[in-house]
């Protein structure tokens, strides 16, 4: 029987050289390159992503995709989803849990990928911040789940990182 060539997965997102995606908590990427390692004996396809932010190089094996959660960017259809979600005051979490169950649950949201919950982490301590002073660590969340928003939103958009970021802000002050 012929060795069959190693693909992707049917169904599993295909990315390509040059390709914009997002990998979980760390931003969006692009794929720098499609490599094959030999890793315990088995020959393994990776895509080499380089963060837009950081310039961190993500080695991600290409039929583990799904798991880590590696996505495209949103499309421009979905911003007023996001911004629905930030301007949604019913969906903001109340001050009754200590700060590091709040922090746990953030990081969660932070982790998992979707844009949706990184814009309610970002929601939750931008109107946390108006009434109080937040902790370190809330603050450090603040800025990632803000960094995380606005290179994908500017992106999505075709703007730059400061008319989202002011475009952003304006939404609560509404």
């Amino acid at each position: 029987m012929a060795e069959k060539a190693m693909t992707v997965e049917e169904g599993t997102r295909q990315f390509h050289v040059g390709d914009l995606a997002v990998y979980p908590a760390h931003g969006v990427g692009r794929i720098e390159a499609i490599e094959s390692r030999e890793i315990n004996g088995k020959k393994q396809d990776f895509y080499i992503m380089k963060i837009l932010e950081n310039g961190m190089v993500i080695m991600i094996p290409t039929d583990n995709v799904e798991n880590v959660g590696l996505r495209d960017v949103i499309g421009k259809q979905d911003i007023s989803k996001v911004y629905a979600v930030m301007t949604n005051k019913t969906g903001t979490q109340q001050d009754n849990q200590t700060w590091n169950r709040r922090y746990r649950d953030y990081m969660e949201k932070i982790k998992s990928g979707s844009l949706y919950d990184v814009a309610a982490v970002f929601r939750d301590l931008f109107v946390l911040k108006l009434t109080k002073d937040l902790s370190f660590g809330e603050r450090k969340l603040l800025d990632t789940a803000q960094g995380l928003l606005l290179k994908e939103l500017s992106l999505a958009k075709e703007t730059d990182e400061k008319s989202m970021l002011t475009e952003i802000e304006k939404l609560f002050s509404a």
